[in-house]
Parts: structure tokens; sequence; C-alpha cells
């Protein structure tokens, strides 16, 4: 709505632009002029009703202008009303003076062509050869005595402007069309891109990341923390006695399990950390804003959730989940924070499993595994 009420605006201005001209050639015309008299189509000789077209001309013009500021509506009606009378004014004004004043009877069916309205270029197209043959024989004929092949020729040519204009505007429609498509299925290949990316990335059966991504991301966040300090904490989750869940219950069990435990890990971790499924039975969590005692009581409170959860299809047993996790020291690189959380991990599987043990970093170059109370299920 508010493109087209620019381009009505931008109609106005154009032809007011053309109207100011016209009075200026007028202007100079008979200043400049040596005859005493401005003879037009409708009376020879007598300069007032050249007077009066001008001035029908601006009232047309201050009229369509009023329409468009006062009026909420049918302002496209109002410029071309108002294009239509001016056009025709303005030939009236112009023909005894300018050869080929008729083409100032084209400017309305350009109205169309701007519009892009092929219904309005057919009414205008008809409307104006109706129209032109009226003033040929009720005026033109009978009082200059034009020739009739000047009358037929002025309507060829509205035929032919006509022809030409519906041409551009069915071209323009195909060209829109055309555009709409190649917009449409690039839309539709960056959706595809998009899904395969994130099929590329995450894991089928949980629905969490996968190792090739999770690593991908490790490695930028450890840039991160090398140049700017970032804080980190990764925690390596494994599933306690996962074997014998698949032996004892079969596989569609353990998917079963490795599913549900994947969606409580990703409906406890916060927006900024990132889960993984690293491999088998084996989670990552890697935590970037918290402290390594919030990052320690969010995989408790994991470890704690996943040992509540039932499972009627594994015979109503809980299932544990091991957890070592280490912070991220300055300088330790990917394959040192590695080390020591898996040291971790081994060290909560071999005190009795379900539990979680951290890698708290000393003041000598080594480490020392903290485990946490066992607690009972």
């Amino acid at each position: 709505m508010q493109s087209a009420e620019r381009w009505h605006r931008r109609i106005l201005y154009g032809y007011w632009i053309i109207v100011l001209c016209l009075l200026l050639a007028q202007f100079l015309y008979m200043l400049y002029s040596r005859s005493d008299e401005m003879q037009t189509i409708f009376s020879p000789g007598k300069g007032h009703v050249f007077i009066v077209c001008n001035l029908i001309i601006i009232l047309a013009m201050a009229a369509a202008e009023v329409w468009l500021r006062r009026s909420p509506r049918y302002h496209k009606q109002a410029v071309v009303v108002c294009s239509f009378m001016v056009s025709y004014l303005m030939y009236f004004v112009l023909e005894p003076y300018v050869d080929g004043a008729q083409m100032t009877l084209m400017m309305p069916l350009m109205l169309a062509l701007i519009y892009f309205d092929q219904r309005l270029l057919y009414s205008l197209g008809a409307f104006s050869i109706a129209f032109y043959a009226g003033v040929y024989f009720g005026l033109e004929r009978p009082l200059l005595g034009k020739p009739l092949l000047e009358f037929v020729l002025v309507e060829c040519v509205y035929v032919v402007f006509a022809l030409t204009a519906q041409a551009v505007i069915l071209r323009g429609r195909e060209t829109r069309e055309y555009l709409e498509q190649l917009t449409k299925s690039e839309q539709e290949l960056m959706v595809e891109r998009a899904i395969s990316d994130k099929l590329l990335k995450i894991d089928a059966l949980t629905g969490l990341y996968n190792h090739k991504t999770f690593h991908e991301y490790l490695d930028s966040l450890l840039e991160q923390c090398e140049s700017n300090g970032l804080r980190l904490q990764l925690a390596l989750l494994d599933i306690d006695n996962f074997k014998q869940v698949n032996d004892k219950y079969g596989h569609w069990v353990g998917d079963l399990v490795l599913k549900e435990v994947a969606a409580k890990m990703g409906s406890l971790i916060g927006l900024n950390d990132f889960a993984a499924r690293y491999g088998g039975e084996e989670f990552a969590v890697i935590f970037t804003d918290k402290s390594f005692q919030e990052a320690y009581a969010a995989v408790e409170q994991m470890r704690l959730s996943i040992a509540a959860m039932c499972h009627p299809y594994a015979g109503n047993k809980p299932i544990t989940v091991s957890i070592g996790l280490c912070h991220y020291k300055l300088g330790d690189g990917k394959e040192l924070l590695f080390r020591k959380t898996d040291d971790s991990l081994y060290t909560a599987k071999r005190g009795g499993k379900n539990a979680v043990v951290t890698s708290v970093v000393t003041s000598g170059e080594g480490h020392k595994l903290t485990e946490n109370p066992q607690i009972p299920i």
C-alpha cells in the first residue's frame, strides 16, 4: 500500500513538472512570437480559449493534489482521470503550434505501463481511441479540415502503443514469476542445505551433536580460552553397565536408554553449554559460562536426575552414569584436558560407578582426583 501511494505521488510530481514546462514554453512563445493572435482548434483567433485550457489544466492538477492529500480512497483513479484531462488539454494547446502534438495523447496509456495494470491498459486504450475519434470528427475535421489519413495514423499509433505496452507488461510478469521461482528455489536450497548441515552435525539416534562436531567446537573454544581467557570445563559421562542392558533386553532397549539419557542431559544444560554423543554409550558436555563449582553442581544434578528416571522396558531398574569433570587450565591443550577428564571418568568407574569425579589442579605440575560421596540408589 505504501509503495502504491509513493507511485501516485511520483506520477503527480511528474505531471506538475510537465505542466510547469508547458507554461514556461508558452510564456516564451508569446514573448518572442511575432504572431498577434493565438489560434486554437476551437475557435481560431480567440486567445481566451487558449487561456481557459491552461486554467483547466492547473485546476485539474490542483484537484488531484487535494484528492491525494485529503481523501483516503481512489487515489489511482484520481491520478488516471487527471492524467487524461491534462493530456488532452495539452494537446489542444500545443496542436496548432507543435508538429506531432498527438504524442501527448499517449501519456495516459503510459500510466498503465507504470502501474503494470493490463486491465487499465485495455480500458484506457479503448477509451482513448473512441475519445480521439470524437475529437477528430467533432472538432478537428469540421473546424481545421484535417485529412482522414492523419486520424487513421493517430489511431494506429494508439493501437501500436497499446500492444507494445501489453508486451512489456506480459514480459514483466514473466520476469517477476521467474524471479519468484528463482527465489523460491534458492530458499528451498538453503533449507535443504541447512537440514543437510544439521544432519551432518547431529547424532541421528540421540539428537545431540555428534563426535566430529564436538571436536570442532571444542577446538574453537580452546582457542578462545587461550586468547581471551574463556572459562571452560569438560565433562565425560558413561552409562554404567550398558552392555548388560543390551545383552539382557536387546539393542532396541539400549537405544531407548540412550535417547532418554540424552534427552535428560539436553534439558539440564544451559544455553551456552554444549552436549554431544561422544561415542557408544559415552557423552560429553562442555561448560563455558560457569565456574568450576557451578559446573560440578550441574553434572551432579545430571547424575541424580538420570538415576531417578524410570525405565519400565528395562525391568524398572535404574540407569546410572559415571562422570569425569575437569577444568581447563591455560596452556594444557586439548590432549591433556582429555587425559585428565578420562582419568576422572575411569576413577569413577573403578570406584563403584554412579559417581562424579573431578580433576582438581594443584599448585604442582600434576593433578589429583576428588570423588564425591557415593549416593546409593
